[in-house]
């Protein structure tokens, strides 16, 4: 899922248009477990748990930098697992141990609570990273109990990495994105949709059906085992939410303790064309908070001070680039991703917003600063986009007829302009993908057949929109949500919200969840930092300031 619901009358409506079967015709039924891939699984449990995993230094590849308490080894899963005895694939993981000393009282021993594994989303994100949060003061209580431990997932960094492209192409700079593109554009993108796809193919060979969301969830029963843990004890944020419902459904016992933070629709039917539709949506809203929030500080940046004058001001910096370039890199589609960054976390709004000041007044550094493609991460954001892109192309049918695409981001951009189209092109290459779909599983159970899970969310998520958090509720028997009301940021557990954390920390610490579902007032809003800016935006617009 890269970002998707209209509060309004007219936003709710147009989804509800959109509800056609993913595939422009009838939706197939959701999917039961195979029962080989499930005696597959079995076997790789019992192997892994007799092999364990031999934990060392980390290497640079690794985790660069690793503080010496961090340590990786590997874990083997089958590529495939209705033959666990054919190819297996290396997972690296990470793992610092549980400190067991009480951050309040060095002379007190604290008791091990087991490992906790957490997963941050994607598809396509690592968490090899993952256990340094227990240096932060906000962990430190959850580093003593519990050894905090990070993967890469199958096809990420050195896991089987997946590629589609060569990285030194993958960033293509500067970019066009257009609001409302012309017949011609989208030509364009349904020719590199379709080379996309292939490269996948060619690049990849016969194991790109195996990367998938199933996988996922089997991979992480596997990485149960091979640590030593009877039953699992796994945090998951945005797209690792789904998986660890999936994980729940087919493992139900083997769950010791649960926290689905952002967690996304996974209704069948959602997976994965409904969704987006719903993320572009929803950014539509978010990036209306943004622009009320900036115009509300109109003596900081000078943007305008209702939130049509920031949105003229955004569409003049967007057509300036469009023109010229910011720095020879930064056009609009580097200004829109800068700019939908911001929608995923609102601590990014003071620099996005001062960055568009000062280009606007006559200096673009901090937007080029901002926005200029790095060429060191290429192969790392090309490795993320190939593993994002083949598991949700493998998990689910998508509409084969572009005809289709068309039509329902033709009709959603007309209220939701701002992100509708560039979601539809980071997706469209599964319109045209060479590998088998699956259907997905039915994310559900029943009462007392899994321990209460914890599920987080903020009301105004975009990348998660509420409504997947109320299904997912729904879909967990005994499942508890805690919600941060008139909020945003993607991913809130461990963040500056003091109820939500003292809800996540009572759960694994204590496995002590409401009697109802909770709530927790919003965190402060960012605060408005100066940047450089000039006058008045206001000349700016009228053609008075060309920076680029």
């Amino acid at each position: 899922m890269r970002n998707a619901a209209l509060s309004s009358a007219a936003g709710s409506l147009l989804l509800t248009a959109l509800a056609a079967a993913p595939a422009g015709g009838t939706p197939g039924a959701a999917a039961a477990p195979d029962a080989a891939e499930l005696r597959g699984t079995a076997v790789a449990v019992a192997r892994a748990r007799q092999a364990g995993i031999d934990f060392g230094p980390c290497s640079a590849a690794d985790v660069p930098k690793a503080p010496a308490g961090l340590r990786c080894g590997t874990v083997s899963v089958p590529l495939d697992y209705a033959h666990p005895e054919g190819r297996q694939i290396l997972l690296t993981v990470s793992r610092a141990r549980a400190t067991q000393k009480d951050p309040h009282n060095g002379k007190r021993k604290v008791p091990r609570r087991g490992a906790l594994v957490y997963n941050p989303g994607g598809p396509g994100a690592s968490g090899m990273y993952f256990p340094l949060v227990g240096a932060m003061p906000e962990w430190k209580r959850i580093a003593a109990a519990y050894d905090l431990v990070g993967y890469a997932p199958r096809g990420v960094g050195r896991s089987a990495p997946l590629s589609c492209e060569d990285p030194g192409r993958f960033f293509k700079a500067p970019t066009a994105s257009p609001a409302h593109p012309s017949e011609a554009y989208k030509r364009q993108r349904v020719a590199r949709a379709k080379a996309y796809a292939r490269g996948c193919a060619e690049r990849s060979g016969s194991r790109l059906r195996f990367y998938t969301s199933l996988a996922n969830a089997r991979d992480l029963d596997v990485l149960r085992a091979a640590l030593g843990e009877d039953r699992l004890t796994f945090m998951g944020a945005s797209y690792g939410t789904y998986f660890g419902a999936l994980y729940a459904t087919m493992f139900p016992s083997h769950v010791r303790r649960m926290v689905l933070d952002s967690a996304v629709n996974p209704d069948p039917r959602q997976i994965w064309y409904r969704s987006n539709l719903d993320q572009s949506a929803a950014f539509e809203e978010r990036w209306a908070d943004f622009r009320d929030w900036i115009a509300r500080h109109d003596d900081v940046y000078r943007l305008g001070d209702t939130p049509e004058e920031v949105q003229r001001a955004y569409d003049t910096a967007r057509e300036r680039l469009g023109r010229r370039a910011a720095g020879g890199k930064v056009g609009p589609g580097q200004l829109q991703n800068a700019f939908l960054t911001a929608g995923y976390y609102d601590d990014f709004w003071p620099g996005r917003a001062a960055a568009l000041s000062a280009y606007l007044h006559g200096d673009p550094g901090p937007l080029v600063r901002l926005a200029a493609p790095a060429p060191e991460t290429a192969a790392e954001a090309e490795n993320g986009r190939a593993v994002y892109t083949a598991v949700e192309c493998n998990d689910a049918p998508w509409p084969t007829d572009f005809r289709v695409w068309d039509r329902d981001n033709t009709r959603l951009a007309r209220v939701a302009p701002f992100e509708t189209w560039d979601n539809a092109w980071m997706n469209l290459p599964c319109a045209y993908w060479p590998a088998p779909r699956q259907q997905p599983l039915d994310v559900r159970t029943g009462p007392g057949e899994l321990p209460p899970v914890l599920i987080l969310a903020a009301e105004r998520d975009a990348a998660a929109p509420y409504p997947g958090a109320l299904e997912m509720n729904r879909r967990l028997a005994g499942s508890v949500l805690v919600t941060e009301r008139d909020a945003g940021t993607h991913g809130i557990g461990g963040g500056p919200n003091r109820c939500v954390n003292a809800h996540l920390w009572a759960y694994l610490l204590e496995g002590r969840l409401p009697a109802r579902h909770a709530s927790c007032a919003p965190r402060p809003e960012p605060v408005a930092s100066a940047g450089r800016a000039g006058a008045s935006t206001r000349d700016a617009l009228k053609g008075k300031a060309d920076p680029s």
